[in-house]
């Protein structure tokens, strides 16, 4: 099992991205999925989660630009980067948590390598 992003790049304020997550063997089984971000000097934080039933949070920030989705039956996960602003620019990770939900990086076990996202004014 791994989780393994692309999609990344550099791309001007306003523009869009779709990230995407390999996911194998954590779609279907685990109990929350999700983004997270980390920008140079700031701590990790959450960008959005999709759970098992298919619910989604949103971190204010990216709430209205951004839509996570996930496809079990390819075990893929996605984020949908609308209307990009500069502080956007973020390494972006894809993590599973076998038992918890929400935002917090601590209750996610799994984690990708993380895809660069960079936004440009």
């Amino acid at each position: 099992d791994q989780l393994v992003e692309s999609g990344g790049g550099s791309v001007q304020a306003g523009e869009s991205l779709r990230l995407s997550c390999a996911a194998s063997g954590y779609t279907a089984t685990v109990s929350c999925m999700g983004w997270f971000r980390q920008a140079p000097g700031k701590s990790r934080e959450g960008v959005a989660t999709i759970d098992s039933d298919g619910d989604t949070t949103y971190a204010d920030s990216v709430s209205g630009r951004f839509t996570i989705s996930k496809d079990t039956a390819s075990d893929t996960l996605y984020l949908q980067m609308n209307n990009l602003k500069p502080e956007d620019t973020a390494m972006y990770y894809c993590a599973a948590s076998p038992y918890y939900y929400g935002m917090n990086p601590s209750n996610y076990d799994y984690w990708g390598q993380g895809t660069q996202v960079t936004v440009s004014s």
